[in-house]
């Protein structure tokens, strides 16, 4: 059984507010992506886990033909605002809805540690991709992040996950990424890390922005919305500019794993 449905339901719930306040601080690990494949016209990429399609709208820019995959309907009617022309599916990562070798490149950026089974989402996109390549790309170590003070907020406010559950630092770990390859029959390639700061003008766009991720709606539905707001303000105060925005450093890694 896959996860589509219930992480949806999660990242779905605040669609527009993800989509404009949120989703963008990954810009400059979607460029990075980007200028290394080189991909451009006549090519083909399948976002996994595509979210409300900025990588996308990013990539049609340039000229590829764009397929997106997510578990957010709600996302994905954003997703087709921003790319008219795009391929926007919902469905499971570990049952991809295409043939073999249908695009040039597969891509899933915070998507494979959400899995059920991250091997299987890994083979799964290896398969529809005519290379063998798939870009993976997951948080950095938690350490590195401030950004894992608000995970760990709203991870204080949810009843202890099981061990080995998914969740976002879950393949963030040193080898987790060449682990990962290796054990869904790929070869791995070098992990690189890019910087992407989660930055917000001000209070108003920083709540829109936090309380419309998944582990946020998580701790809505066990607590109340008020608590969740206050928990994350009280999270952001040692991360206020003196601009009075907020500013947490964060960083991703990713990876180009190839088929054997």
């Amino acid at each position: 059984m896959g996860t589509a449905s219930v992480q949806g339901q999660m990242w779905g719930a605040r669609a527009r507010d993800w989509a404009e306040a949120q989703e963008g601080v990954a810009n400059p690990l979607f460029k990075a992506v980007l200028e290394e494949t080189a991909f451009g016209a006549n090519t083909s990429v399948l976002d996994v886990g595509c979210g409300s399609g900025i990588f996308c709208e990013m990539a049609a820019k340039r000229g590829v033909k764009v397929s997106g995959l997510d578990a957010a309907e709600l996302l994905l009617e954003i997703a087709r605002e921003r790319v008219s022309d795009g391929d926007f599916r919902t469905g499971e990562m570990e049952e991809l809805p295409y043939e073999d070798k249908a695009f040039d490149l597969v891509t899933g950026f915070s998507s494979f540690q959400f899995a059920a089974n991250p091997a299987n989402a890994l083979r799964e996109a290896s398969r529809v991709s005519k290379s063998g390549k798939v870009v993976i790309a997951v948080f950095g170590k938690r350490e590195e992040n401030e950004s894992a003070a608000y995970i760990a907020a709203m991870g204080s406010l949810l009843p202890p996950p099981p061990a080995g559950a998914p969740g976002p630092y879950a393949l963030s770990a040193d080898g987790a990424l060449e682990a990962l390859a290796q054990t869904a029959g790929l070869i791995p390639g070098e992990v690189k890390k890019v910087d992407c700061p989660w930055e917000y003008p001000d209070e108003k766009t920083a709540l829109r922005g936090l309380l419309s991720s998944g582990p946020a709606i998580r701790a809505i539905q066990h607590t109340d919305e008020a608590t969740v707001r206050d928990v994350i303000l009280k999270t952001l105060e040692p991360f206020m500019t003196a601009a009075g925005g907020y500013r947490l450093e964060n960083n991703y890694r990713y990876m180009i794993a190839t088929a054997a």
